[in-house]
C-alpha cells in the first residue's frame, strides 16, 4: 500500500486530522503494520491501493534463458519469484493442489469442486474466504473474493453485510462465519464447543471440509502478505459483473473497459465499523483505530507446554478417522511403513483427494533447500504460537531425531540469542507470519533478505504457510499426538 494513503486513512480512522499530530512517520514507517480500514468504503479504497504495492522481495535481471522460459509469466512478480527461488513442484499446501500461475505457494484448501465428496456450496466456501481474508487484514485475496462473491451472484450489500450484519443469515452460516472468523485469528481458544455447534448444522465430514478449505485460504493469505503481492491490475475480473445486476442469456456478463475497487457504497454501509476484522479501541478516544493487533498470550512454561503434550496423548479426535486398513489403500508411493498418523487417517476421509494431500504434506519436509532441522525448528516457533498441541508433539519428536535436547527445543520459545542473525531473522518472519500475516512487515523481510537472502525468504514464507495451515487441521480436529 503507497504510504500516503495508509497515512490518511490511519488517522481518518482514529478521527484525527494528520496535520495537526507531531510524527507521521511511525505511521508510514517500513516498521509498522498496514493499518486495518474500519469501513467498507475504506477497505475499497485500500483494495484500489494495493495496485501499486511496493515490492518486497529484490529480484534478479531477467536473463534470455529466463525469458523464454517463463513467457508472458517474465511480468508478474508472483511468478518470478517461484521461478528464481523456489524449486520446482514447490507452492503446493497441504490441500494437495498446485496453484496455476498466478496463485499462490500455499494452498491447502479443497479449490472450487476438485473433490466429488465436496458438498459444501462454492459461493458459501468463498463467503468463508472472505471472512478469512478480513480477519487477517489480506487485501489482496479480499479483492479476489469480492470478484469471485459477485460472480456467484451477491449483490454489493449482500457483500457488505459480510462485515458484521448477519442478521439475515441462516443460524447455520452465522455458526460457520464465526467458526471461520476463530480458527483465523485465535486457534488458540479452539474447543469441543465449537465443533458441537457447527454439529447442529453440518455432518462431520462437511466440518472437516470446512477445515480444510479455511485452512487453505489461510495459507493463501500468508503466502500473498508475506511475499508481499500486489493486488492485481484487473482485480481478478472484479469489474466484470456490475454489483446486483441478474446475468441472463438475453443479459450477459458486460466486460468492462477499466477496472476499479471504488465503486458506491449504500448508505446502510457507508460508516458501518467492520466486526470482522480485529480492531482495537483507541483509550483517548474510545473509539476504533486502525492499529493491528494480534491476539496470542505469552507461551506458556515448560512444565505447562509438557502437561498440554501429555494430555493430547490421550485425548480423543474430535472429528472421526478411517480405519488404516482402508486408509493404506489411499496412501502415496513409498509413504513410510508402520503405524499411520493420525493426520493421514483424517484426511482419508475424503479418498478422491487423499493421496495428493498426504503426498504434499510429506513433500514440503524435502521440496526446497530449507535444512530439516531449520525446518523442525520453524514447526515448533509455529506451533507454539497457535497452541497447536498435536503438532507441536510433532516437531519436538523431529527436534529430538535431530539430536537436539529438550533444553535446546524450550530456547526456541524467545531466547534466540545463541542463533545466528540470518535464522532470528527468518524466525521472526515466520513467527509474525503464522501468527497474523500483516503484523510482517516490510521491514521484517527487508532484513530478513538482508541477513538470509531472499531464497530462503520465500522458501520460509512458502514453509510458514504449510505448517501454519497443518496446525489449523490437526488442532481443530483434536487429533491425539501419536508419539
Amino acid at each position: 500500500m503507497s504510504k500516503s494513503v495508509a497515512h490518511r486513512l490511519f488517522f481518518a480512522a482514529l478521527g484525527l486530522n494528520a496535520l495537526a499530530v507531531g510524527s507521521a512517520l511511525a505511521v508510514d514507517s517500513d516498521n509498522a503494520p498496514r493499518p486495518v480500514p474500519l469501513t467498507r468504503p475504506e477497505m475499497k479504497e485500500f483494495l484500489e491501493d494495493m495496485k501499486g504495492r511496493t515490492l518486497r522481495i529484490p529480484l534478479p535481471e531477467l536473463t534470455e534463458a529466463d525469458k523464454e522460459a517463463l513467457g508472458e509469466r517474465g511480468s508478474s512478480y508472483e511468478s518470478r519469484l517461484r521461478y528464481h527461488y523456489m524449486q520446482p513442484g514447490e507452492g503446493q499446501g497441504p490441500g494437495g493442489q498446485r496453484r496455476a500461475a498466478g496463485g499462490g505457494a500455499g494452498g491447502g484448501g479443497f479449490g472450487r469442486d476438485n473433490d466429488p465428496d465436496n458438498t459444501l456450496d462454492y459461493a458459501f466456501k468463498v463467503q468463508l474466504f472472505w471472512i478469512v481474508s478480513r480477519t487477517n487484514n489480506c487485501q489482496y485475496c479480499l479483492g479476489h473474493q469480492e470478484s469471485k462473491l459477485l460472480g456467484a451472484g451477491m449483490t454489493e450489500d449482500e457483500i457488505a453485510a459480510l462485515d458484521g450484519d448477519w442478521s439475515e443469515h441462516t443460524p447455520a452460516q452465522r455458526t460457520a462465519y464465526a467458526f471461520a472468523r476463530k480458527i483465523t485469528y485465535e486457534p488458540h481458544h479452539l474447543n469441543d464447543a465449537d465443533i458441537n455447534g457447527l454439529r447442529k448444522f453440518y455432518m462431520d465430514k462437511q466440518i472437516l471440509e470446512m477445515i480444510l478449505s479455511v485452512a487453505g485460504n489461510k495459507s493463501i493469505n500468508r503466502w500473498k502478505e508475506g511475499a508481499g503481492i500486489p493486488q492485481s491490475s484487473g482485480g481478478g475480473n472484479f469489474g466484470r459483473r456490475p454489483a446486483g445486476a441478474e446475468t441472463t442469456t438475453e443479459s450477459p456478463r458486460p466486460t468492462p473497459t477499466s477496472h476499479s475497487y471504488l465503486t458506491p457504497t449504500s448508505p446502510r454501509f457507508q460508516k458501518s465499523v467492520t466486526k470482522v476484522a480485529p480492531i482495537v479501541i483507541d483509550s483517548k478516544t474510545g473509539q476504533p483505530s486502525g492499529k493491528t493487533v494480534a491476539n496470542r498470550p505469552n507461551l506458556e512454561s515448560r512444565d505447562d507446554v509438557e502437561l498440554a503434550l501429555q494430555a493430547a496423548r490421550k485425548r480423543t479426535p474430535r472429528l472421526p478417522l478411517v480405519d488404516e486398513d482402508k486408509t493404506r489403500e489411499l496412501l502415496p508411493e513409498g509413504f513410510p511403513a508402520g503405524p499411520l498418523p493420525q493426520w493421514v487417517r483424517l484426511l482419508a476421509n475424503f479418498p478422491n483427494s487423499a493421496r495428493a494431500r498426504i503426498s504434499s504434506i510429506r513433500s514440503a519436509e524435502d521440496r526446497n533447500d530449507l535444512k530439516p532441522l531449520f525446518k523442525a525448528q520453524v514447526s515448533w516457533i509455529i506451533a507454539r504460537q497457535d497452541r497447536a498441541w498435536y503438532a507441536v508433539g510433532q516437531a519436538r519428536q523431529r527436534l529430538l531425531d535431530q539430536g537436539w535436547t529438550d533444553d535446546q527445543i524450550y530456547t526456541l520459545d524467545g531466547d534466540w540469542s545463541a542463533f545466528t542473525p540470518a535464522e532470528r531473522s527468518l524466525f521472526t518472519l515466520a513467527r509474525k507470519l503464522s501468527t497474523t500475516p500483516v503484523v510482517l512487515t516490510d521491514a521484517d523481510v527487508a532484513e530478513a533478505v538482508q541477513q538470509a537472502g531472499p531464497r530462503d525468504v520465500v522458501q520460509t514464507i512458502s514453509y510458514t504457510t504449510n505448517r501454519a495451515s497443518f496446525d489449523r487441521i490437526t488442532e481443530s480436529a483434536g487429533l491425539r499426538l501419536d508419539q
